[in-house]
């Protein structure tokens, strides 16, 4: 598998939740998959069956209704988004293995980045901390499966303004903490955990490819979403 990774920088929300729609539907077995990564301008986005009610304070950051999992969400500058753009079957993955592989690249890029205890959360997807006591919310998750491909995927929090997710439910659950990196103490820049990420994100898909060549078998996901 070929797998290219494109650069974005800061872009709007909703062209960029277009253009993964128009390259999934075109794609066919043939196409390479590919990792956009970027950063987005403020934005709330709710997922396929979320309740607006989560958001609890309305402002000028525009909400957008997308077809991932999940409820509702944030995304702004100074947080690393990925969109894996990957074909599951071909990966030999379903859709709870691609889940789990994601959570794993953020865990391992967090420790190598030198924030230890990064873990799950059973039934709440994402990556969280263990802060005062309870979990801390640090990375959101989102997919969606079309034809066996993959399109939405991660959001890592490095150095942001936060006040917006206190307008929100985070991913719908009321009371969640949402955390950035700088908000815990880590110096790291958003272009050094950046590559982490990346690399971390691509060496698995790798790994994953490489073990469907030496003869694991694959399994083929239904169409579905998958939650932040």
């Amino acid at each position: 598998m070929f797998l290219q990774v494109r650069p974005l920088g800061l872009v709007e929300y909703e062209p960029t939740f277009r253009a993964m729609q128009a390259f999934t539907e075109a794609r066919t077995d043939a196409t390479a998959d590919e990792l956009w990564v970027c950063q987005h301008s403020p934005v709330f986005t709710l997922g396929l069956a979320g309740d607006p009610a989560h958001l609890l304070q309305r402002s000028n950051i525009p909400l957008v209704q997308v077809d991932r999992g999940g409820q509702i969400t944030y995304h702004g500058p100074g947080q690393i988004v990925i969109y894996p753009l990957v074909n599951l079957p071909r990966l030999g993955l379903k859709v709870r293995e691609y889940v789990a592989l994601l959570e794993d690249a953020i865990i391992l890029s967090l420790a190598q980045a030198g924030v230890p205890g990064a873990q799950r959360k059973p039934n709440a997807p994402g990556v969280y901390l263990p802060k005062g006591g309870a979990l801390a919310k640090i990375a959101a998750l989102g997919i969606k499966v079309r034809k066996g491909c993959t399109y939405h995927g991660l959001a890592l929090n490095v150095d942001m303004d936060m006040a917006p997710f206190l307008q929100i439910n985070p991913c719908g659950y009321a009371g969640l903490e949402t955390i950035d990196l700088r908000s815990i103490g880590v110096k790291i820049s958003l272009d050094e955990m950046q590559i982490l990420l990346v690399k971390n994100c691509s060496e698995a898909l790798a790994r994953q490819q490489q073990a469907v060549i030496m003869g694991t078998p694959g399994t083929t996901p239904t169409t579905s979403p998958a939650g932040v």
